[in-house]
């Protein structure tokens, strides 16, 4: 929102302390109720769902777009704060172990957007927060006006297609996503194989203006130099043998939306140039063409390669580098988001093709998948899923039926083994037996604690909630 909101700060203060004073807010026909009014009618003119908020976390007013994305009708919410609405916490976001815009924007007195899981209607979504104060004659913040968007590129329930997760390390590549897909900026996404490079280029096309356009994937490994150029930028008849007709090439196929170059570090170094050229002059021709074309695309590439290096040992141009890096997201690897196992394995458990059923796994097992290194990431884990499918006759999958998970080194066990079976165990007896006693036991931080069980800070703060440990 880029607005200035047209309202007396006073009266915002004072319609604060009256909703403070009273869950039900102030009287519509008061004047801070007129006031308050004022100030929502403002605001129903917006399309996304927005709040209003007193400077100690109290929801004010929300417009028809929030009650209608947002509200449940057996859970009140104004009166209320914002953090037990949205995250079910007793305490603020940054007390809990995450980023709370409201701290930021009492420093800054400016803006502030953060990525968040928020509890909705349908269950944890991810939710774009951004926070904008509203300022009282002297300058300072009296009530703060927050804008939600749901991001609908990833999710954070079991889901059978498209990215899924939940976990510190994958909010963050989430946002830093939803930062740059609404520009023209080239997209650089680095990680692993099989971390889901294309499913990240596609949310990034998805949540483009260039959404209603193609997505063009161009797999650069294991292309000759001749037929990169004749796949990339087509060819006219004759241009060689056995081109008996016009080709188009994958540039011109993504007119108007989004070509991804996956594996560009294996693009041949002769072509390059040309690739370059491409981007910067936006024109092109086809093999054994003198017609100069223009291209109009989004550009998405991707890579597991180091890239910085290739560049000191001469091997991938320097000027290409950095025309296709202007915005780098770093995927991460399955090992740096452990927490997200079990949502991915009951997202890959639940997509049923015909003719199969629906699989359940022990806790136990569960356990077993998280505490494995995962050099082939998520593709790794789904083929293992596939596997282990195949010999679950009683549709369970039990520590039995899974393969020998070595090959890379694999994380020792945290000292508390069954503290990681929690997510899957639903917080059971013994697993919340081992919890408190590791609570009881250590001596420090709850951020160290965190780390002692791998586990990150937010989820241990849930799991201590449920326990009554919090």
């Amino acid at each position: 929102m880029s607005r200035t909101i047209p309202i007396v700060p006073a009266a915002v203060a004072r319609a604060a302390h009256a909703a403070r004073a009273s869950a039900a807010g102030p009287a519509a026909g008061s004047p801070v109720g007129a006031q308050l009014q004022a100030l929502l009618s403002y605001l129903e003119h917006e399309a996304q769902p927005m709040i209003v908020l007193d400077t100690e976390y109290n929801i004010l007013a929300a417009n028809t777009a929030y009650q209608r994305q947002f509200a449940s009708v057996d859970q009140p919410y104004i009166g209320h704060k914002c953090y037990r609405i949205s995250h079910h916490y007793d305490l603020p976001c940054d007390q809990a172990g995450e980023h709370c815009p409201m701290t930021r924007v009492r420093e800054s007195h400016g803006p502030d957007r953060v990525l968040h899981i928020h509890h909705t209607p349908r269950g944890p979504e991810h939710v774009e927060v951004e926070l904008r104060p509203i300022l009282d004659s002297a300058g300072a913040i009296c009530a703060y006006v927050e804008r939600l968007v749901l991001v609908r590129s990833a999710s954070a329930r079991p889901n059978g297609a498209g990215l899924v997760g939940r976990s510190p390390a994958f909010n963050q590549a989430i946002a830093a996503l939803q930062r740059v897909a609404p520009a023209m900026l080239p997209v650089l996404l680095l990680g692993e194989s099989g971390t889901g490079k294309e499913l990240f280029a596609r949310a990034v096309h998805e949540a483009s203006a260039r959404a209603g356009g193609p997505f063009v994937v161009v797999d650069c490994s294991g292309l000759t130099e001749t037929l990169f150029e004749s796949e990339l930028f087509g060819h006219e008849r004759g241009a060689f043998t056995g081109a008996s007709a016009r080709k188009q090439g994958l540039v011109e196929t993504a007119q108007g939306g989004t070509l991804f170059l996956d594996e560009i570090g294996d693009v041949p170094l002769a072509m390059q140039v040309k690739l370059l050229r491409l981007i910067e002059s936006g024109t092109y021709r086809r093999v054994g063409g003198v017609e100069s074309l223009r291209a109009d695309f989004r550009l998405v590439a991707a890579t597991h390669k180091p890239l910085p290096r290739m560049v000191e040992e001469g091997v991938f141009r320097t000027d290409l580098y950095y025309r296709i890096s202007a915005f780098p997201i770093h995927l991460p690897a399955l090992r740096e988001r452990r927490d997200d196992i079990p949502l991915l394995v009951n997202s890959f458990l639940q997509h049923v093709e015909p003719g199969r059923r629906a699989l359940a796994i022990t806790a136990e097992a569960m356990a077993q998948l998280q505490r494995h290194a995962w050099p082939g990431n998520v593709r790794e884990l789904r083929n293992v899923l596939e596997r282990a499918r195949l010999f679950s006759d009683d549709g369970v999958i039990r520590s039995a039926q899974l393969p020998p998970l070595s090959g890379l080194p694999v994380r020792a066990a945290p000292a508390v083994p069954d503290a990681l079976a929690l997510t899957t165990a639903h917080h059971s007896i013994n697993g919340g037996a081992a919890l408190e006693q590791a609570v009881l036991d250590f001596r420090g931080t709850r951020r160290a604690l965190a780390a002692h069980l791998g586990l990150s800070e937010r989820t241990l703060y849930r799991r201590l909630k449920a326990l009554g440990l919090a």
